[in-house]
């Protein structure tokens, strides 16, 4: 008998800690459901300018404490959405990632407001080695030939390099406009993101010279303004001094000059011996 009633009490006694577990389980589990959110994030790396869709969206759980603002919950409010900045995989997809609604996807949908997109073309060394990859910032420089102007002398030095514009947004390189940072990539052609004025002024510089393009700091927004450098200032060869003007001619003046008239004088012979003088007063 006190067997059996040692094994009802242990069978009971284990009843209830299987009881109580399941209860604490659940309790748990309602706890830490109610202290979460299904946020959207990339299921792949998503590059900029790209329509989303279910393929490039999984939903996750998140700390409902520390949600990042513009984050989604509904992964239907994304659907058709155009990125405008690139994002990695498992990264949230946040609102200001993305154009307005009704954008078409593609480089102009990345294109910020009163801004406009123009392709130069470049070269290994034109295009810093492949080192400018979209995202990043130029300067670019024009060579060409300045202008004499009134100054006709044969010293005068034509030739000038010149930067013309200063921190220019890349946009893509070719016809990719993914932010690969791993390596170089060397391309014929580059596009960029400048103002109307400064379309201008780069179509200009193309016609007439050769651009380069200059890699700077993304965080520089320091403008220098620089006079350019030509032969004279690279080689440090002083300029030939200006030709001194011609001397004007020296006008002759002529100076008459008027004969004075004789004074009278009165005048008396003296005779000395053999000898005779004229006296005057």
């Amino acid at each position: 008998m006190k067997n059996v009633r040692a094994l009802v009490m242990l069978v009971v006694a284990a009843i209830a800690g299987l009881g109580a577990v399941a209860m604490a389980s659940r309790w748990l589990l309602d706890r830490s459901s109610g202290m979460t959110a299904k946020v959207a994030v990339a299921a792949v790396d998503i590059n900029l300018g790209q329509r989303l869709n279910s393929e490039f969206i999984k939903m996750v759980d998140w700390p409902s404490g520390s949600v990042p603002p513009g984050a989604f919950t509904d992964e239907q409010k994304l659907d058709g959405r155009v990125m405008k900045n690139s994002v990695l995989r498992g990264e949230p997809i946040l609102d200001g990632k993305l154009t307005p609604v009704g954008t078409v996807g593609g480089l102009s949908a990345v294109i910020a407001e009163g801004r406009r997109a123009i392709t130069v073309r470049v070269n290994d060394v034109i295009g810093v080695a492949g080192f400018a990859l979209p995202g990043n910032y130029v300067d670019i420089i024009v060579s060409t030939q300045q202008d004499k102007g009134s100054d006709k002398s044969a010293n005068k030095d034509e030739n000038i390099s010149k930067i013309v514009l200063e921190k220019i947004l890349v946009l893509a390189v070719a016809q990719e406009v993914g932010r690969d940072e791993t390596k170089p990539k060397v391309v014929n052609a580059v596009t960029l993101e400048v103002t109307p004025e400064q379309a201008e002024k780069l179509d200009l510089a193309r016609s007439v010279g050769t651009l380069s393009l200059v890699l700077r700091n993304q965080v520089d927004t320091a403008t220098l303004q620089t006079d350019g450098a030509t032969k004279f200032t690279l080689l440090g060869t002083p300029a030939a001094p200006a030709s001194a003007p011609a001397a004007r001619p020296v006008r002759q003046v002529r100076t008459h000059y008027a004969a004075r008239p004789a004074v009278r004088q009165d005048c008396v012979g003296v005779l000395s011996g053999v000898l005779g003088s004229l006296e005057c007063f």
